[in-house]
């Protein structure tokens, strides 16, 4: 049972961040456009595929050379800065055409990271290592954006320059970078310390199934 309460609870997710508040907030508050991302790729993405794995849904089962974590995780990183460059953030705040295709692209990067961890391909022997490896990974490079973001000492994208509910655009901007680090960084950080205890538990449980 608690599969399909991980994949109702990723969609229902999905649902909450698509089809509420957040995207008419997004072209306005950089903090609500990081909301949505965060909530796709470092909560529902990976209850959606912690549901899926092992199901008929698992597609690292059907296609485990495409589901192969680090390039996976590869190709997020360059996904997930791509659209944070000032020309392609502008183009997902400023157009419904492209925050839906910026927002499809984060499902299918983020999907394709979780299920390549921890679908029922990935979660075998060596690739369940480079699981681990390709989380870390992703954790390492989302906590540095967040940072950048949050750190800088002047606002990175020219349209976010009216004053947001009281805040500045720099306000706006170092709460989005701050929502990323600590929700994009400890998700795929857990994650991958997850994934790293169920490897080390596996050769104790093989021992003693073989000395019962």
């Amino acid at each position: 049972m608690t599969r399909p309460l991980l994949l109702t609870a990723g969609l229902l997710t999905l649902a909450a961040v698509w089809l509420g508040p957040l995207p008419a907030l997004a072209p306005r508050d950089f903090s609500a456009h990081m909301t949505m991302h965060m909530g796709v790729v470092a909560v529902a993405a990976p209850l959606i595929a912690l549901g899926a794995a092992g199901g008929r849904l698992d597609l690292s089962r059907r296609y485990p050379r495409i589901f192969s974590p680090i390039p996976a995780s590869m190709l997020e990183l360059i996904i997930v800065w791509g659209w944070h460059a000032p020309a392609l953030h502008h183009a997902a705040r400023s157009s419904a055409p492209g925050l839906v295709l910026e927002q499809g692209m984060f499902l299918a990067s983020g999907l394709l990271v979780w299920m390549a961890s921890f679908g029922s391909e990935g979660a075998r022997g060596g690739r369940a290592g480079a699981g681990v490896v390709a989380l870390l990974l992703t954790s390492m490079h989302m906590t540095l954006l967040g940072a950048l973001l949050g750190l800088a000492p002047r606002p990175l994208y020219s349209h976010a320059t009216d004053l947001l509910g009281g805040r500045t655009a720099l306000d706006e901007q170092h709460l989005g970078g701050a929502i990323m680090l600590l929700v994009g960084g400890v998700s795929y950080l857990a994650g991958g310390l997850w994934l790293s205890a169920s490897l080390l538990r596996t050769p104790r449980e093989a021992s003693h199934g073989g000395t019962a």
